[in-house]
């Protein structure tokens, strides 16, 4: 096994560093990667906390996590995939959904919960003119409002796998920007500017209220918690929020493939 004098990689980049475990495959150079890129994974762990806290710990995330990210370092490849950083967010995500799966983390008849309880907030907001509380909805269907809660946070969930792999060949969220690669296809290079710009024409038809969650969660990064502070709503409310704005997005880029 090749060796090197650990305290030297340091001072050297991540590309640098990459290359480097290419010609060397040097352990030393894979734990140093390894543990510049532990912040997403404990970024990723601490966001979907609230998906897994019932049977998961967010050390058992982490600690799958750092051998996914060493999976990762040996599979990546800077010229077919985009940045390393989006790679791996792609594959931490996945790892804790199958995380969950396998822990049942979707509740017996969640389906069908789900629905009803979309329906009757199609159905309340048509009485009241306005966006019901879970307060209101929890009465309506007669359903545990911790029940009703947990319900919406997965179909949360769902709903944000559902719209960020619908592009999944290009391994970069749906709402990301792509990056501009010169080196990639036309083709490709095109599709991508064009969901971008539908994307973007989606958002900008959102409601106020939702287009700040979807900017609050996707693009500043923060959590349902920290944008209830922001926004001095209840976590539950940034979470129906955020739940709505993904089935409005997902229906417009839905019509528009089918156009």
């Amino acid at each position: 096994m090749n060796t090197l004098n650990y305290p030297s990689l340091e001072g050297k980049t991540n590309e640098e560093l990459f290359t480097l475990y290419k010609e060397t495959h040097a352990q030393e150079v894979k734990q140093e990667l390894t543990m510049r890129y532990v912040y997403i994974v404990r970024s990723i762990a601490y966001q979907m906390r609230e998906m897994y806290h019932d049977f998961m710990q967010t050390d058992d995330i982490v600690n799958e996590g750092v051998i996914e990210i060493m999976r990762a370092i040996e599979r990546y490849d800077e010229s077919r995939d985009n940045k390393f950083e989006t790679y791996i967010s792609r594959r931490i995500r996945g790892m804790v959904i199958d995380m969950m799966r396998k822990n049942d983390w979707l509740p017996r008849n969640f389906h069908r919960d789900s629905r009803s309880i979309e329906q009757a907030t199609v159905e309340l907001n048509g009485r009241l003119g306005r966006a019901p509380s879970d307060e209101e909805l929890a009465e309506y269907l007669n359903m545990n409002i911790k029940k009703l809660q947990k319900i919406q946070r997965m179909s949360n969930m769902v709903n944000v796998l559902s719209l960020d792999m619908t592009y999944d060949e290009g391994n970069e969220a749906l709402l990301q920007i792509p990056s501009l690669d010169h080196s990639t296809q036309p083709e490709f290079s095109f599709i991508q500017k064009e969901n971008v710009r539908a994307l973007t024409e989606a958002i900008e038809a959102l409601q106020e209220k939702e287009k700040l969650v979807i900017s609050l969660y996707y693009v500043e990064e923060l959590n349902m918690n920290q944008i209830a502070e922001v926004m001095e709503i209840s976590q539950p409310r940034v979470s129906q929020l955020h739940s709505i704005a993904l089935r409005k997005l997902r229906k417009f880029m839905g019509d528009r493939e089918g156009a």
